[in-house]
């Protein structure tokens, strides 16, 4: 603890004339008593009567010796005595003596001889209780030391709001001694602090609005100009024994290292949240593009705020060419592009969907090439033109204030797949190596999911070519029969199923319309299907009943493994305008009449194909000119909301409306149905008996 003579402490100095009195010496209760020259009371004071318990007038005149000391130790207080009066200088001591209520106190002696005008001498003794003074200066040493010996920085500051005391850590960050600091304010020696704020906050603790508690104040002390310091800084106002403002106590604790150990925890914990929201949020779907953007959704603005994510166009012509990229140009198409704000970077990207030759000095080309991530921390005008993709886009770059890149391979398998391209404009902090770490978890979490998205999506491309090959071609037109038809895709899972329509000529003008559903998706199902399209051709050619035809199918079925399907078939003779018609566990036909509502056939109910052994019947309808006859998979009604009874009537309801050609009311029934292919095939046939059925 340090202070310094001479140095101006604020007001109520001595030069200013007198100031409050402080409270020390009512702590200490310093009693006065004056001696004669025969060492009896002259002077009595209220602190001597509070200290030995005697009255004024019980001590004055009496023997001081007789009233204060034991008998046993009056020889040794006469000879003290006399020694001071012969002017053999004063002298201090512990001493006991007795109170007036019998007990002995100990109590600390001042005692030096007086003299007045006269000539005569006095002796003046001053005392205090030694248990008071000795816990005084315990207290004393202890907060001295404390101070002085703290690594908290202490200030004593008077109500002016100068300095008076510091202790040594504060002049370990001022880089000052003590004396420099002594009637000075924050400012003049504390440049590195808001020498404003911290005054403010003072004056408020004066004025009696509570001490500021943990407050965090930054800067560069002249100590240690190369760092950010972080203090932790209190103030607490200072008042004596009588409540009187005395002035303000401030410590400051660096906690630079504790600040920088709790932003790294945090850091950290947000990235590891960051990675477990990654594994919920990518590859929610086997989509390409879907995957694609939601990897870019979790990077920004977490990460990074303009993202780009790009794939080898190999890799998607053919997967295994990806594994090793060769060559001076790639070729990439963008997947996703995602800005954290509208920003001109975003017109810098490739445009998604875009197939785009990226040279061999673009930092992507490298990423991918190596397969090593590349990070430029601090982005200069000769970095721009290696990230863009031409002299414009650099532009836009640079307008956009982009400061920092990278660029992360996306590896799956051992087989570099593409990269993502990460900037930041307005993100203060360059990308650093912990950056580049997370986005390479990300980026291989990711790649997998892309990889697979690629994969299934090569598989799906395959099973809607084997599908579109095994479905009948464009039906021809039958004798005394419109024909329109429609095959949808799930439109939720995103790949072919079993359903499939077919329009099948026989003989004596006769035409034999079908309609099937194998249960599953895929590859496998759409081969199922052919099969069995091409044994209901073969069947129906044999002149057989539409049941015997689902007989056949259905002992067909049952030779394939695990395989169950359902099947309407029709058979339609323009001669007599019959229809003989059979179900294996399909949804009834709907039958339209020219004035008359739309109507659900009832046919006899009957097993699926694959059941092995089930009992099929034809029913026999009798149609007329302008008839219409709907045949249509369960895609078209089933959903998972509505009981099925609630989507037929919608679906008859629909055909009800008016009469318009076929064609239109097939895309109707795709189109205005509600929640229709939400998540299945949706296969249907729709004819009209011409009104010449020749």
């Amino acid at each position: 603890m340090s202070t310094a003579q001479g140095e101006p402490t604020g007001s109520g100095s001595a030069a200013e004339g007198p100031s409050a009195a402080g409270g020390l010496l009512d702590v200490l209760g310093v009693a006065a008593v004056v001696l004669d020259a025969d060492g009896r009371v002259a002077l009595w004071s209220p602190q001597a009567e509070e200290l030995f318990g005697y009255r004024a007038e019980e001590a004055l005149g009496a023997p001081a010796a007789r009233l204060l000391v034991h008998e046993r130790h009056r020889e040794l207080v006469s000879a003290l005595f006399a020694k001071v009066m012969a002017g053999g200088g004063p002298w201090a001591g512990v001493f006991p003596v007795r109170h007036k209520d019998g007990s002995t106190r100990l109590a600390e002696f001042r005692n030096m001889r007086l003299q007045d005008r006269g000539g005569r001498f006095y002796a003046l003794g001053i005392a205090s209780d030694l248990a008071t003074v000795r816990q005084l200066e315990r207290e004393l040493a202890l907060s001295g030391q404390l101070v002085s010996q703290t690594p908290i920085a202490v200030a004593v500051f008077d109500t002016d709001l100068r300095f008076v005391m510091v202790n040594r850590a504060l002049e370990g960050i001022s880089g000052r001694p003590a004396s420099r600091h002594l009637g000075r304010r924050v400012g003049e020696v504390l440049p590195c602090l808001d020498a404003v704020r911290a005054e403010a906050a003072i004056r408020r603790v004066l004025a009696g609005a509570g001490p500021v508690l943990g407050q965090s104040m930054t800067g560069r002390p002249p100590g240690d100009p190369d760092a950010d310091h972080t203090w932790s800084v209190s103030v607490y106002r200072l008042e004596d024994q009588r409540g009187a403002v005395i002035g303000a106590a401030a410590s400051a604790l660096d906690i630079t290292s504790q600040q920088e150990a709790s932003t790294a925890a945090a850091r950290s914990r947000r990235r590891l949240a960051l990675i477990a929201d990654a594994s919920v949020r990518i590859g929610t779907t086997l989509d390409l593009d879907t995957t694609a953007r939601e990897l870019a959704d979790v990077l920004v603005p977490e990460i990074a705020d303009v993202v780009a994510v790009d794939i080898l166009d190999s890799a998607l012509r053919d997967p295994a060419a990806a594994a090793d990229p060769t060559g001076d140009a790639m070729r990439f198409r963008a997947l996703a592009v995602k800005t954290a704000y509208p920003t001109e970077a975003a017109r810098a990207a490739d445009p998604v969907g875009e197939l785009t030759q990226y040279g061999s000095t673009r930092l992507v080309t490298r990423c991918v090439a190596t397969a090593l991530p590349v990070l430029v921390p601090d982005v200069g005008e000769d970095d721009l033109a290696r990230i863009a993709r031409d002299s414009e886009a650099a532009d836009l770059l640079a307008r956009a204030g982009v400061h920092s890149y990278l660029a992360v391979p996306l590896t799956a398998r051992g087989e570099v797949l593409g990269a993502i391209d990460l900037k930041r404009a307005r993100t203060a902090e360059p990308f650093d190596s912990d950056d580049m770490f997370l986005v390479g978890e990300l980026a291989t979490r990711a790649a997998v999911c892309i990889d697979n998205a690629r994969w299934y999506q090569r598989q799906r491309h395959a099973a809607l070519a084997l599908q579109r090959h095994l479905l009948p071609p464009t039906p021809s037109s039958r004798p005394g029969l419109e024909i329109a038809y429609r095959y949808q895709p799930a439109a939720a899972i995103g790949e072919p199923g079993g359903d499939w329509f077919d329009v099948i000529p026989l003989a004596a003008d006769r035409t034999a319309l079908v309609v099937g559903d194998v249960m599953g998706h895929g590859i496998n199902a759409a081969a199922t299907m052919g099969q069995l399209r091409l044994a209901t051709r073969a069947l129906a050619k044999l002149d057989l009943t539409p049941a015997e035809v689902l007989a056949g199918l259905d002992d067909v079925t049952a030779d394939l493994d695990d395989i169950l399907a359902t099947c309407v078939l029709a058979l339609y003779d323009p001669r007599d305008l019959s229809l003989r018609i059979a179900t294996a566990g399909h949804l009834p036909p709907v039958l339209t009449r020219p004035g008359h509502p739309p109507e659900l056939l009832r046919l006899p109910p009957a097993a699926p194909l694959g059941v092995n052994g089930a009992l099929f019947r034809t029913t026999e309808v009798q149609l007329g000119p302008g008839d219409e006859l709907l045949l249509y998979t369960d895609g078209l009604v089933e959903v998972r909301d509505q009981d099925i009874d609630v989507r037929l009537a919608a679906l008859t309801d629909l055909l009800g409306t008016y009469r318009r050609p076929i064609e239109a009311i097939c895309d109707l029934l795709l189109t205005a149905l509600p929640h229709a292919a939400s998540g299945d095939d949706i296969a249907l046939l729709m004819t009209r008996i011409r009104p010449d059925p020749s």
